[in-house]
């Protein structure tokens, strides 16, 4: 039984690190446009970023699960890039950029996919509550993107950097009290074997297109808005608006999947995308615009719920961590490559619209894929 002293810093640890994220998604590739970055080069850094969280997110993962070092490596990783960010402190040059992206990378990968493990061991059988923990996430992002839309139209947007290095450093120091998980065995490489089911890889394949389509929001949204004519508070806004809409379908997660099963949930987050995007391709309106945030709830907060559960349900009890590692990194790793490649070399070729077309035929093929597969395939 999990203590309310682990839940705690359970959430104190999603709390820093969506708020570090609250200064990173929005504002890190307007900072990259304000020193002079083409869309390809914004593009390709942020594809160089997720590349490296695919690899190493993978091969922290078999460590922790193989050697029992999760939590050593979690701190470690805290705190490593931690480090390595601050080092963007001092160079605005495209290669040396690239080459601090690929290093605090490296150790930057786990730390997710990690926290995620760590909560399903601490939520135990109240798994399905999952989403009330992950809220404090959410809450934090609100904060920080209301509060430093208001700062980058009063100061300059070089100001991310320093910020990002403060509530870095401080999920660094927190990690220290992350709880120490015992009882397992050491995964076996049997275990991983059975990660790759047909219901795994048909998972991993639609949740890899969900997040190719998610590559223009998150690569290029903020940039579609400027081109639009609105500043950074409308900006931070439109983000704040999102992550609200995210808190109140988190903190209902219980609720959410007592009626419903994730993959009945992930099939609406689906159907959600598509309809999202195609708003996103027509409209100019900031009413409009502030409308189609609120299916964030679903393509984001319910998608995301409903495959971490998903994903736990699927993976072998000593093969958690590498479970979430996996699922990490074909979604937030090669799915979001591949989204913010295409949508680089699409922004550089037509309007930031166009991007978010492409973004609903590809949440369609995702959408139709799981579905159908569920038609025709037996339950797991």
């Amino acid at each position: 039984m999990a203590t309310l002293n682990e839940k705690v810093v359970i959430r104190i640890q999603y709390f820093l690190y969506f708020g570090a994220m609250g200064v990173f998604l929005p504002y890190f590739n307007l900072y990259c446009l304000h020193i002079g970055f083409s869309g390809f080069q914004i593009g390709s850094l942020s594809a160089v970023r997720a590349a490296v969280l695919i690899v190493f997110s993978l091969l922290w993962g078999l460590l922790a699960d193989r050697k029992g070092l999760r939590r050593p490596i979690y701190i470690l990783c805290s705190f490593a890039s931690t480090a390595l960010w601050a080092l963007f402190l001092f160079t605005t040059d495209f290669v040396w950029m690239i080459a601090i992206t690929v290093i605090y990378g490296a150790f930057y990968a786990p730390i997710i996919s990690f926290l995620e493990a760590f909560a399903m061991d601490v939520l135990g059988k109240t798994k399905r509550r999952y989403g009330q923990t992950r809220a404090w996430g959410s809450v934090a992002f609100i904060a920080v993107v209301m509060a430093l839309g208001k700062l980058i139209e009063n100061y300059t947007v070089s100001i991310v950097i320093a910020l990002m290095l403060v509530l870095s450093a401080s999920q660094a120091l927190a990690s220290i009290a992350m709880p120490r998980i015992e009882g397992r065995r050491p995964a076996q490489t049997h275990d991983a074997k059975t990660l790759f089911s047909s219901h795994s890889v048909v998972f991993l394949v639609c949740a890899f297109l969900m997040l190719v389509s998610h590559g223009a929001y998150y690569g290029f949204f903020s940039i579609h808005l400027a081109q639009l004519g609105h500043g950074g508070s409308f900006i931070g806004l439109c983000w704040a608006l999102a992550s609200t809409a995210e808190v109140v379908v988190m903190i209902n997660s219980a609720r959410l999947f007592a009626r419903l099963s994730f993959k009945r949930v992930l099939v609406i987050s689906f159907a959600a995308a598509v309809v999202r995007w195609a708003i996103l391709y027509v409209a100019e309106s900031s009413i409009l615009i502030l409308a189609s945030q609120l299916l964030h709830a679903i393509t984001y907060g319910a998608f995301h719920m409903a495959g971490i559960l998903y994903m736990d349900e699927l993976a072998p009890a000593e093969e958690k961590t590498l479970g979430q590692a996996l699922n990490n990194a074909v979604t937030y790793g090669l799915g979001l490559t591949v989204g913010f490649f295409v949508s680089g070399a699409l922004y550089e070729t037509g309007s930031s619209a166009d991007l978010f077309l492409v973004s609903a035929l590809i949440a369609a093929a995702g959408g139709a894929l799981f579905y159908g597969f569920h038609r025709l395939a037996p339950a797991r």
